[in-house]
């Protein structure tokens, strides 16, 4: 990927950064970047997901993909939630086409919805992959217990059709042992939003056929850019420059690629952001937004709201095209001579300009194409921008201490231990307006 940050310098934007605050920082980008390749080379966790593109083993996923999918595949639906199904519905919705097995992510507890989903599957050429480091996480294990009566139900063997991704021991790991399950190891030290790039995120590229070497071949020319300079690292100048502007305002950061198949990419990068660098009272809020629509219903607070937020866009430049059919109509007779293609690229760089007309900070990335090997060289950077961000902000970007404590008060609202979280929620304060 390539990084252009030329609309957020304070000569063109407020909040911005000047050139010279630029060079200081990246006298800070060099000593952070000292201490991720330490943790790099030493396997510490959470750096360690920065080594994924030369340790995960793409034959072993595809071997456990083999044993419950084949050419009859209609459907692969993840069981996950949060880390353990957006990186790999990343993946998927961005490259699936129409003749590829559908790809279903069952990230939430809706009753209603997951009745939905299952009524629609043909069970018998469907295959399940149940994704939970633990073992135990209430969310994916419910809705697991759901997924495997409703293959009972439908006389369909749920142990032919079910890989495993779990941890070394748990719950998971014995029922993959006791039924022979195909399974794989959520890799150590690799916190679930940084795993898109090991057999968290790609069981379900594979059953879909997708090219799992070239998305580690794209993640690897990506690593290959880490040095000790934003100047130097497309992933450093985004990471330092998004931190840069928030410590100068610009506490929210908007997402917006510019392709359609990246629409879940843009909400895999907000849990990424929020969850490792919303510690402490720090960190830049993460919002998902999609060019050209989000045109049409958000650009106007971005363009002449609060001077609180950076924009992303993500521009892809080649991408497929479809001619616009030519019209006697007068006023509209300029699209006959276009594409969409023409279209939605003229729309992007609109929408920039407009921002920095105004003085908006914005800041584009950019791949050559939206296929194996960009996006994994798109979801390494993204990593390691957050990665150097959570060192420039001093926070521990691998934890999620917020996240644990509501666990424990789901855990204890439900009769599974006592978990003094759980006791907190009788203490709520209302002030209830009823009609």
């Amino acid at each position: 990927m390539n990084v252009d940050i030329g609309n957020a310098l304070a000569s063109v934007a407020s909040p911005g950064i000047s050139r010279d605050a630029l060079e200081s920082l990246d006298d800070q980008v060099a000593v952070a970047h000292e201490r991720i390749e330490a943790g790099m080379d030493a396997g510490e966790h959470g750096y360690e997901a920065l080594n994924l593109p030369e340790r995960t083993d793409t034959d072993e996923i595809r071997l456990a993909a083999d044993r419950v999918a084949g050419p009859e595949t209609s459907a692969i639906v993840t069981v996950g939630i949060g880390g353990s199904a957006l990186g790999a519905a990343t993946i998927t919705d961005a490259l699936n086409g129409e003749d590829d097995p559908e790809a279903i992510y069952l990230d939430n507890v809706d009753p209603e919805w997951l009745t939905s989903e299952l009524a629609r599957l043909d069970l018998e050429t469907t295959v399940v992959n149940v994704v939970s480091r633990s073992g135990t996480t209430a969310e994916t294990l419910a809705n697991f217990l759901i997924v495997r009566d409703a293959f009972e139900a439908a006389s369909v063997d749920w142990t032919e059709r079910t890989i495993v991704t779990t941890g070394e021991s748990g719950p998971l790991r014995e029922l993959a042992d006791r039924h022979d399950l195909p399974s794989l190891k959520v890799p150590d030290g690799v916190p679930g939003r940084f795993s898109a790039l090991s057999a968290v995120g790609m069981v379900a590229a594979a059953v879909c056929g997708h090219d799992l070497d070239a998305l580690l071949e794209g993640a690897t020319a990506e690593a290959e850019t880490l040095t000790g300079s934003l100047f130097e690292c497309p992933a450093y100048a985004y990471g330092a420059m998004a931190y840069a502007l928030d410590t100068r305002g610009a506490g929210i950061n908007a997402m917006m690629p510019y392709a359609e198949a990246l629409e879940t990419y843009a909400e895999w990068f907000a849990q990424l952001w929020a969850e490792s660098l919303g510690k402490d009272d720090l960190g830049q809020t993460p919002v998902r937004a999609l060019g050209a629509t989000d045109q049409h219903s958000q650009l106007q607070l971005y363009r002449a709201g609060p001077r609180d937020k950076l924009v992303t866009f993500v521009s892809v430049e080649d991408g497929a095209d479809l001619e616009i059919p030519e019209t006697d109509v007068d006023d509209l007779a300029y699209l006959g001579d276009a594409t969409l293609g023409e279209l939605l690229d003229a729309e992007f760089e609109a929408t920039e300009a407009s921002l920095a007309a105004a003085g908006r900070p914005n800041v584009r990335v950019e791949i050559e194409r939206v296929d194996e090997f960009e996006l994994g060289g798109l979801l390494y950077g993204m990593e390691a921008a957050c990665v150097l961000a959570g060192e420039l902000y001093g926070v521990n970007t691998f934890e999620q201490p917020a996240v644990e404590w509501a666990k424990k008060a789901t855990r204890g609202l439900l009769g599974g231990g006592t978990f003094e979280e759980a006791e907190a929620v009788a203490e709520k304060t209302e002030l209830r307006v009823e009609r």
